[in-house]
Formats: C-alpha cells, structure tokens, sequence
C-alpha cells in the first residue's frame, strides 16, 4: 500500500469511527454533560483519568475546564489524577500500579463529585479499580469505552454513564473520545454561562 493510500486509509477509518459514535452516543454524551454540570453548579469537581493516551486526553479535557474552552469564563473545578509523578509513583511502589487512581479518589473524592475515567479497551485494572473505589465514595461516573466496553462497561451500575465508540482500533477510538471531551466541554459551557 502506498503512502498517500495509507493515510487516506486512516482517514477514512477515523470518519468511520467518528459517524459510529455520532450515531450511538449523542444521548449519552447530553447526559454526561448534564451530570458533569451539575457537579460543578453544585461546588463539585471533576476527577479526570486514564493509562497512555487515554492518560493525555483526560489531562487535555481537565485543562479545558480549568482554564477555558472556546467562552471566556472561570476556570471550572477539575483535577488529572495523572500528572503527580511523585504521588503515582509512591503508590505504585507501595501498593499496587491498581490503586494509583483509586487512592486519590478516596482522599480528595466527595459524594457528588464526578469520575472521568477513559479507557479504549474497558479492561485496565486501575481504572475500573478508580471506578469502584468512586463508587464506594459516591461519586458519579462518567466512562469514555472503546469496543465492547470491557470490564468497565460490566462495573458501572445507574446513575453512571458509559459512552462507548464502538470501534475496534485504539488510534480510532482515541480520536472519537478527544472528540466527545470537546463535546462535553462545549455542552458545559453553555449550560454554565450562556444558557439559550
């Protein structure tokens, strides 16, 4: 295959996967949104995590609500649980690489505050371990999955919110999730400060 086809390819395959998320998940991410907003119109804050690029993407979605999106406004109460290299690291060695996400959910999570957990696959054991120790904490749960949802489509039980990209490729799901957090931010946004 030639170079030119190749990126195409990708392309393609990224539309695809893009028009499958449009197709399956606008209601879920209105949900999510609305969960999400009403954490911080209540003084909550958002917990934002995921492994790799997943890692980046919550870290992208938590410096679009604190500093800003596309409105001038205040920053908006959000936390990446994976930027604490000395924190992740002492866990990993003391505990468990499972309990890197979880043991800061349990300090600083309060009933009310929300889980942003990302993961392609839905089966990385930090974070359904973070899933269950924010539900043990009370706290709302909004999932990003890719594929079959894996175990953490299996853990999440009502109010929590799954949107899941039904696609098979990482690099795939990974564009449709940067997609919805942008989504997310946008719906936050205006129901926040410009309420139509």
């Amino acid at each position: 295959m030639q170079a030119h086809e190749r990126v195409a390819r990708n392309f393609h395959d990224s539309i695809r996967a893009l028009q499958m998320a449009l197709d399956h998940s606008v209601p879920t991410i209105i949900q999510a949104a609305d969960s999400m907003t009403r954490c911080l119109h209540e003084d909550g804050k958002i917990l934002c995590c995921g492994n790799g690029g997943s890692a980046a993407a919550a870290q992208h979605f938590s410096s679009e609500l604190l500093n800003r999106f596309e409105l001038e406004r205040p920053g908006l109460s959000a936390v990446a649980l994976t930027t604490d290299s000395s924190t992740l690291t002492s866990i990993a060695n003391d505990y468990d690489y499972r309990e890197v996400f979880a043991k800061q959910i349990r300090a600083i999570g309060r009933p009310g505050d929300v889980l942003f957990a990302l993961s392609t696959s839905g089966n990385s054991p930090n974070i359904t371990t973070a899933i269950q120790a924010a539900q043990q904490c009370r706290l709302r749960i909004v999932a990003l999955t890719g594929r079959d949802g894996g175990e953490v489509g299996r853990r999440l039980r009502p109010p929590d919110i799954e949107i899941r990209i039904p696609a098979q490729a990482t690099p795939r799901i990974q564009e449709a999730h940067l997609v919805v957090a942008h989504c997310l931010c946008d719906l936050i946004d205006q129901r926040l400060f410009s309420p139509e």
